[in-house]
């Protein structure tokens, strides 16, 4: 596998497209760090991080809407692929569907959102967009 957070969310939008509540992802600490960062937005229910073998799994609760059965995703996309990398400064940090959505980047001080990199005033390597 050369792309190791486009399987991660590749796995996540099969699964919401045949409406599972489970998913099971294999974990690395990339992975642990943007999933911290969907539940602290709202975009899964919960998650639980399970120390099994050399790599463990990261076991991920979609979150639905209780009766019309929408998720709380409705699009991930990869940004910055092995390929071609793209790199923002705070400056130039992209906005998701007019703030709605929102972009993980990696910087120097850790994985997160880009209103966060902006308020510290830090650029990095997008990774992907989420709303």
């Amino acid at each position: 596998m050369t792309d190791p957070i486009a399987d991660y969310l590749t796995r996540l939008r099969n699964a919401i497209m045949a409406k599972h509540r489970v998913v099971e992802v294999p974990a690395s600490n990339l992975k642990k760090d943007i999933t911290k960062i969907l539940f602290d937005k709202g975009y899964i229910l919960n998650y639980k991080f399970i120390e099994d073998g050399p790599q463990g799994t990261i076991k991920i609760a979609l979150k639905y809407h209780p009766q019309s059965k929408v998720n709380a995703i409705k699009s991930l996309t990869r940004v910055s692929k092995p390929g071609m990398r793209k790199y923002t400064g705070y400056r130039d940090m992209p906005r998701v569907i007019n703030g709605l959505g929102i972009a993980i980047v990696s910087t120097s001080k850790g994985v997160m959102t880009d209103k966060e990199a902006s308020e510290l005033k830090i650029g990095g390597e997008v990774l992907c967009y989420i709303y």
